[in-house]
């Protein structure tokens, strides 16, 4: 995998650096073609005209013209045809005529717009290059007696351990061991703003790290880190084609022999009236004919949306599926970790006690009812668990030891905590547990409980003392604040089913398609995803599937597109989606429609111009209005059109750059007053009461 890299490296250095040699033998020739232009001044009116100007001319269209008549001969040889035989033919004209100041001035211009064809299509690989540039090339490795060893970046392997200075590159992707800093993660997920990392959180390769010094544990290393797999991602999007692109490919064959007899016809009707006029006119239009506003009209475009959606951490794998984005008409979203945040929060205390209790006893009964769930969960890493220790923090309880520990996937645990065995799960697995575990009347009431109208909408946690039922716990995993926003831009795309796909309760899918305003599908197992997307694909819908690229890994490869969320990192998510964004914005979803629209609309309007500028650049050349040279110059003028055009496109997405860079700067200032708030106020939600 290193090789390839390096390969790639070599070829783009080596095209770059043949290209910089055209441009000054280009150069040299404009300036032997300038100086037989002013020659014809100086010498005018004198026998000596001919003489400098036409040797000056002669060397210059030499100079210019052999580079375009030897490619198109090779061209030739392996059996292409494409635009240089045209540019040669009209080259070889001017020359055959006698007109050696238009065969110069004609290769001078076409091989200025072959130069902005090519520099065009580097210049997008050498921008990808630079961004992967940004990875350092040397990186300070940790000894086990804590000295330093600056070592080469490319060298290092999982489990060393790197130390990161204030204004360093991360130099492959791993996790803190020791410290905390702000890093600038742009490059990878597209935020606009540096990003907070602590002890245990991880980190990427080429981003940069703002504040304080790090030490970091290699997890990845070279072509395996984060960055490594978007500079495959975009460079394979790069090479692969869309369906106008290969149909233009399907007829260039036909395009150079109908041209030439267009030109041939033209060329024998007014060989009678004035021969030297008819060659000069057969000339121009094979400069006219020659395809660059044609061939520049995709690529340019395509290339720009890539650019353009990058740069917000949108990893499009091929044009092919940015192209495919426009035509959506439905879209099928993963719940958890995609609409929602995945981090849940505790948002109700309910003890079980009768209704007439007072107050104060309650708020009491409700913080024993959360100490002793946080006992025992402070020693889980289920998300569950993390929301209830974190509130308990919050109310700055005092955690006992617990022993004995015992955890059920996905149903509960339980431990002994001041010498009481404590059960904090489900209400189903309460239930199912035999050996005198739990009271007879508490498994009533927690089954009672748990149907009642209280817990709608809520994950529920029970919490069982020495067999006694304390009460119970809720919590809620709501949408993301940007996630109502995304689905009323994706409604104003035209999309017409948008539904969310979940193995949650109904009625926590039901209170989370309220807050969007969707449809919604609950319970719902791995197959049966699977199903829906084949329902709505034979309803005659184009159904593009939004998870987090681990769990939904089967629906996303059935849906035509399909897009993995918070991306940066996974390797699941990285692969098994068409589409990989690189942070949890889901504000990118309908911007990449949109941006998928307007690159086809780009794409359409190069291409008219290039049809129409060939039709009449024709006909106006055929009939005598357009010279050889005001051709090369129209023909480079179309060329710059087509590139600036599509170059619109790269400032797609700034809107919601700046939108987050303001929402950020104004959250800061809230977030200080809020942490103000709570150092005055750390009280857990309000419990309420549950009857006895």
């Amino acid at each position: 995998m290193a090789h390839k890299h390096v390969a790639e490296q070599l070829q783009l250095e080596s095209q770059t650096g043949r290209i910089s040699m055209q441009i000054v033998a280009t150069l040299l020739g404009g300036v032997l073609l300038l100086c037989s232009i002013i020659a014809r001044f100086v010498f005018e009116g004198g026998s000596e005209e001919n003489i400098h100007a036409t040797v000056l001319a002669i060397i210059s269209a030499v100079l210019l013209g052999a580079p375009l008549v030897w490619v198109a001969v090779k061209d030739l040889l392996h059996g292409h045809m494409h635009m240089n035989e045209l540019v040669a033919l009209a080259v070889i004209a001017a020359f055959a005529i006698g007109s050696y100041l238009e065969a110069a001035s004609i290769a001078f211009f076409m091989i200025i717009s072959v130069l902005i064809e090519n520099r065009t299509a580097l210049g997008a690989q050498a921008s990808i290059e630079a961004l992967i540039r940004i990875t350092p090339t040397r990186a300070h490795l940790l000894k086990d007696d804590g000295s330093e060893n600056e070592v080469e970046a490319k060298d290092l392997k999982p489990g060393d351990v790197v130390r990161i200075r204030p204004g360093d590159n991360v130099p492959a992707d791993g996790r803190i061991v020791r410290g905390a800093s702000t890093i600038n993660q742009a490059n990878i997920t597209g935020e606009s703003l540096p990003v907070e990392k602590a002890e245990g959180d991880d980190v990427f390769g080429g981003t940069i790290n703002v504040t304080g010094q790090i030490d970091v544990e290699v997890t990845k290393a070279g072509a395996d880190t984060t960055l490594g797999k978007v500079k495959d991602l975009i460079m394979q999007a790069e090479r692969t084609r869309i369906p106008i692109m290969r149909m233009i490919d399907r007829y260039a064959a036909w395009y150079t022999p109908t041209i030439l007899m267009i030109v041939g016809i033209v060329l024998f009707l007014n060989l009678r009236a004035d021969s030297t006029e008819a060659w000069h006119r057969a000339v121009a239009m094979l400069v006219i004919a020659c395809p660059c506003a044609l061939i520049l009209a995709t690529p340019t475009a395509m290339v720009a949306g890539l650019s353009a959606a990058a740069r917000l951490g949108v990893l499009v794998k091929s044009v092919v599926d940015l192209e495919a984005a426009r035509n959506l008409t439905a879209m099928i979203f993963d719940k958890t970790g995609t609409l929602t945040t995945g981090e849940l929060q505790v948002t109700r205390l309910e003890p079980y006690v009768a209704a007439e209790t007072p107050a104060t006893e309650r708020q009491k009964r409700a913080m024993d009812l959360l100490r002793a769930a946080a006992s025992v969960e402070q020693a889980s890493r289920h998300p569950v668990a993390k929301a209830v220790t974190t509130i308990a923090r919050q109310a700055k309880l005092k955690l006992p030891e617990v022993s004995n520990f015992h955890e059920t996937a996905g149903q509960g645990v339980r431990a002994n905590a001041d010498g009481q065995e404590v059960l904090v799960g489900r209400a189903s697995w309460l239930g199912d547990l035999d050996g005198g575990s739990i009271a007879p009347g508490a498994v009533a009431a927690l089954r009672q409980l748990q149907d009642s109208s209280d817990t709608e909408g809520l994950s529920t946690l029970f919490v069982v003392r020495d067999g006694q039922l304390l009460g119970w716990i809720g919590l809620e995993d709501n949408a993301r604040p940007e996630a109502k926003a995304a689905i009323t831009g994706l409604r104003q795309e035209g999309l017409k089913r948008l539904i969310i796909v979940t193995g949650d309760r109904e009625s926590v899918a039901s209170r989370v398609a309220g807050q969007l305003q969707t449809e919604y599908k609950a319970e719902v197992l791995p197959h049966e995803k699977l199903e829906m997307v084949d329902e709505l694909k034979e309803a005659g819908h184009r159904v593009c599937v939004v998870g987090d690229g681990v769990n939904d890994a089967p629906a996303l490869a059935a849906g035509d597109i399909s897009i993995a969320m918070g991306a940066a990192g996974s390797d699941v998510a990285i692969h098994s989606a068409n589409i990989a964004l690189m942070n949890n914005n889901l504000n990118r979803i309908p911007f990449l429609v949109d941006l998928s629209r307007r690159t086809s609309r780009i794409v359409r309007q190069n291409l008219i111009f290039g049809v129409l500028f060939i039709v009449i650049g024709e006909i106006l050349a055929a009939s005598g209005y357009v010279s050889e040279i005001v051709a090369a110059v129209l023909h480079v003028v179309s060329a710059m059109v087509v590139v600036f055009n599509s170059a619109r496109l790269v400032r797609a997405g700034e809107d919601i750059e700046l939108a987050e860079h303001r929402a950020t700067e104004g959250k800061g200032g809230a977030s200080r007053k809020q942490a103000s708030a709570e150092t005055q106020d750390d009280s857990p939600p309000q419990a309420v009461a549950a009857p006895a």
